[in-house]
């Protein structure tokens, strides 16, 4: 079989950090990374707002570029959308949800924190994930508000505080009250936190393990394409990978540099309309 279309997908750039580590587990793969920046950053659409917007850029997208496979990069689109998504396309999709059963195995404090968007950390599956994990665990849930858009500003050159970025750290690292124990993993729970690791690193209190779930969502998706029958190490040299965008605003010389080194350099603005924007069929008549 010749390589499978792999469809990567997130509300900005975050997902590039899940795109990157199943480019390297399946270079025979062509690759489209698409990115709903027009409405970015999810976390301001309600739930059913949230569940439109991401059916309506599924449907066009997948029409058009026809994958094999779609990676929902985006931690707060997987936890509410993948059932609708599921339902609605027969293909394949890998979701993204917080990493809290490998930080629970990495704890040996039993202090944990989970660092999210504040929609991933309302959800009922995250807390069901807690609730199932991480029983004997201390957990902290951050609903961090900026550090997403701090990262997308960083990846177009803009200038970030380290103090911005450290008073949104500040909640993960907590100390037992008899002083013995303290926060010794950190769960990234939205796909944009990797793109910030080494000011995190350089910001902590304290070493933490940054649990980071990019590498087992790129083990599920060469699993999955292996079921179909592909080959993703062999067969022929994987077509050029295309990034769509669906706004374009923070398009600038240094986003394309940023971009570039990460193989995307086939950049194209494509709006999508949304359903509830679209005029309503006509009435037949007849």
């Amino acid at each position: 079989m010749s390589g499978p279309v792999v469809l990567v997908f997130d509300s900005g750039l975050g997902g590039l950090t899940v795109y990157r580590e199943i480019v390297r587990a399946a270079p025979a793969a062509r690759f489209v990374y698409v990115a709903d920046d027009a409405v970015f950053p999810y976390g301001a659409l309600t739930p059913e707002a949230l569940v439109a917007r991401v059916n309506d850029v599924m449907d066009a997208e997948i029409a058009r570029w026809r994958p094999d496979i779609v990676v929902i990069a985006c931690h707060t689109a997987s936890t509410l959308v993948l059932p609708h998504l599921r339902a609605r396309h027969a293909i394949p999709f890998v979701g993204t949800v917080p990493a809290i059963k490998p930080a629970v195995s990495a704890s040996r404090s039993r202090m944990i924190s989970v660092l999210a968007t504040p929609g991933t950390v309302a959800r009922d599956y995250t807390r069901d994930l807690v609730r199932t994990w991480a029983g004997d665990c201390a957990v902290a849930l951050v609903g961090s508000r900026r550090l997403a858009t701090l990262a997308e500003q960083a990846m177009a050159g803009e200038a970030i505080a380290d103090s911005d970025i450290q008073a949104e750290l500040a909640p993960c690292f907590n100390v037992s009250a008899d002083g013995a124990r303290r926060t010794d993993a950190v769960v990234l729970a939205c796909t944009h936190y990797p793109l910030l690791l080494e000011h995190f690193r350089a910001l902590a209190p304290w070493p933490v393990d940054w649990i980071d779930p990019a590498l087992a969502i790129a083990r599920r998706t060469v699993d999955l394409l292996g079921q179909a029958g592909f080959d993703v190490m062999a067969g022929q040299a994987a077509a050029p990978a295309e990034m769509v965008l669906t706004g374009g605003a923070r398009l600038n010389p240094a986003l394309r540099a940023a971009l570039g080194d990460f193989g995307l350099q086939r950049i194209q603005i494509a709006p999508v309309e949304s359903a509830s924007a679209r005029p309503a069929p006509a009435a037949r008549t007849g």
